[in-house]
Formats: C-alpha cells, structure tokens, sequence
C-alpha cells in the first residue's frame, strides 16, 4: 500500500514539527510507544513531557524507555493532559514543538477509563500557549466505543470551529474501512 496508514502518517507529520532539541508532548502516554518515538526524535537535546492520568500508563512508559535505552530527556507526570500548561515548566512556553494525543482508552488496559472530551479541548486550548508558531498537535481518534464516539463528535465540532487565522486543522482517515477506523486530526498553530 502506497498510503501511509494511521500510525505511520502520525509519525510523519509528528517528524515534521519536530528536531533534535526540539521541546514535545505525549499528551496521552498509553504504553509509551509515542514517548519512546519522540524522545529518540528529540534526542539527548531536546525535552519530552509524557501525561497520563493512569498510573499503570506511566508505569508501562517508564519500562518501555528503560527497556529500549531511551534517551534521559523525559519527564513523565502522571496527571491529565489539561493540565499541561501547569506542569510544563515556563520556559518552554510557546517553544513546544508538537504534541501528540491518541484519543479513546488505554490498550490493554481498563476500558473503562477513556479520554473525555471536555478535558481533550481543555488540553489543546491549554497546548495553544504552549506550542511555537507554526507548532504541531496531532490527534489520533479511536471512537470505536460509545464514550469514543461522544468525544470524536466533540473535538471535530472544536477544530471545524477553530479560526483560520489562528490554525490549519487537517483531518485524515480512510473512509471504507469497517469498525470505526481511527483517523487524525493535526492543528498547526499559524
């Protein structure tokens, strides 16, 4: 397949915002798959903030970096992504690079806990502030789940209404996929 399917086309434009000694966020940790990415994109120079309100989500990154030698440029909280702006330290305000969000519940984990949509708005007006010009927020929908669905319709209705003179919002997915395929909606703040 010559289309770049969900995960990797994520990456892609995640690689495009982003340096070595870039500033970045995993906004939702999960098993650290994002967190390793980012930190070996960033390097030994460059800062990762890791959020997850589940302990057991930052206790699988924490083992994932250590498993894989990942570099000692990130700090994890174990708290919810809108309260990024808080726990950032000020200096790297309006320097963040990008930000990546995988929207639904934890894999492999209690499916009962999922992101809400309030709190995923919060986190990107929160993520405005924080990004650089022309700074990246990436975000992968799962909506294969009802409180899924809710959110998908909340953050879609929030970045349809974004002005376009504050951000270009993109939205990617194939459509003739079965099952609620996840997609992506990537804000870049002009």
């Amino acid at each position: 397949m010559k289309i770049q399917g969900i995960l990797p086309f994520a990456r892609t434009l995640l690689e495009s915002a982003a340096v070595k000694g870039s500033a970045v966020i995993d906004a939702t940790c999960g098993n650290g798959h994002d967190t390793l990415f980012l930190s070996r994109l960033v390097g030994i120079e460059g800062n990762v903030f890791g959020f997850d309100i589940q302990e057991v989500a930052i206790e699988n990154t924490r083992k994932r970096l250590l498993e894989h030698e990942a570099e000692d440029n990130v700090t994890l909280f174990n708290t919810g992504h809108h309260h990024m702006k808080s726990y950032i330290p000020d200096s790297f305000h309006g320097k963040i690079a990008c930000a990546v969000f995988n929207l639904g519940y934890l894999p492999g984990g209690d499916k009962e806990i999922v992101t809400q949509s309030e709190s995923t708005i919060e986190a990107i007006n929160q993520l405005f502030d924080l990004l650089a010009p022309g700074g990246l927020a990436v975000l992968v929908i799962y909506h294969g789940h009802p409180e899924g669905k809710v959110e998908k319709d909340a953050v879609m209705e929030y970045a349809q209404g974004l002005d376009q003179q504050m951000a270009h919002v993109l939205q990617y997915g194939f459509i003739n996929q079965k099952n609620d395929p996840p997609y992506i909606v990537a804000i870049e703040k002009r």
